[in-house]
């Protein structure tokens, strides 16, 4: 009787060890054949977004959780994405199925610094995607995920383009300029961001990616040294920055309380505020001292945590709309 009930103990053992082998087994055989078919998440069906009416351009802030990811979409129907979220599966899904709705006539990527809840995307897309060309700042190409960027680029025929300090995407009647980092020798992983002032029909939308204070702060300095001398320092040729002007501001580094702060926002006093941040996040993000100092200068504050993809419609008589959805 005893040595039975030992020998059945024994089965029970061995099964429960041969089925926890299994549901391991299974689960690597599961992220290898997603990873085998993730060419096919092009085939997900598109959202149900709307047309854009002639001469529009549509800024759409996705959201990727605590992460970041923009599509600006431009007057000719190409699109430009400003990073491209975290990398995780959910996220790639939402901008490839984001992005099958707007239907591109090419897509180029900005890739604003090396952090992975900005970059964790690009290679998936570089992969899933026909991108046209990659933009990077000018940071060390030595930083591992630059270099598997520029390889996975390189593999698909991608063209990359570092992004330098007044350097210019323009295109159908808008444009971009890059107002920092200054040079390849920054150490600080926020304050390398690609910082990028966008301009079409008279509106201005301020990138802010993830710098700090003390970024804003020399921006800031700068920005009086020149208009004191009567020259502006961050035109580049015929591309005018006016941060004085700026409409839009994304909101940097996710609404942190090191960002936002009040002599930059009290130079910017954009209208409207978009923070890219995700929902109960351990980060604290945003900020109440950030959002209380964006209130301050009158900004109307809009959260993906909140109220998922944003997306701003620029008309051509300069004039713009807010509008936001789950997906």
């Amino acid at each position: 009787m005893i040595d039975n009930e030992y020998k059945r103990r024994g089965r029970l053992r061995l099964l429960r060890k041969i089925a926890g082998l299994l549901v391991t087994v299974s689960l690597i055989v599961g992220i290898g054949v997603w990873n085998l078919l993730s060419p096919f998440r092009t085939y997900l069906p598109a959202y149900a977004i709307g047309a854009r009416e002639e001469d529009e351009v549509r800024i759409h802030f996705l959201d990727v959780g605590q992460g970041d990811c923009a599509i600006v979409e431009l007057a000719d129907g190409s699109v430009l994405l400003i990073d491209a979220g975290d990398g995780a599966w959910q996220h790639d899904n939402h901008i490839q199925r984001y992005l099958r709705a707007l239907s591109p006539t090419s897509v180029s990527i900005v890739v604003t610094h090396a952090d992975s809840d900005h970059c964790g995307g690009v290679s998936a897309l570089l992969r899933d995607q026909r991108v046209e060309t990659v933009y990077m700042p000018v940071l060390p190409a030595s930083l591992g995920v630059y270099e598997e960027i520029g390889e996975r680029a390189a593999a698909n025929g991608v063209t990359v383009r570092t992004l330098t300090r007044y350097g210019v995407i323009a295109g159908a009647g808008a444009y971009f300029v890059c107002i920092s980092p200054y040079s390849v020798d920054e150490t600080d992983s926020n304050d390398s961001s690609a910082v990028l002032f966008f301009s079409y029909a008279g509106v201005n939308v301020l990138f802010g990616g993830d710098i700090t204070e003390a970024r804003e702060s020399r921006l800031f300095d700068e920005q009086l040294l020149f208009e004191a001398l009567g020259d502006d320092l961050f035109d580049s040729g015929p591309y005018k920055v006016r941060l004085r002007e700026t409409d839009i501001l994304k909101v940097s580094h996710h609404g942190s309380a090191t960002s936002s702060s009040a002599a930059w926002l009290g130079l910017l006093r954009p209208a409207t505020a978009v923070i890219s941040c995700g929902q109960g996040n351990t980060y604290g993000h945003p900020a109440g001292a950030a959002l209380d100092r964006l209130a301050a200068v009158g900004a109307d504050i809009y959260r993906t945590d909140e109220l998922g993809d944003i997306m701003v419609t620029i008309s051509k008589s300069g004039t713009y709309r807010t509008e936001y959805h789950y997906y």
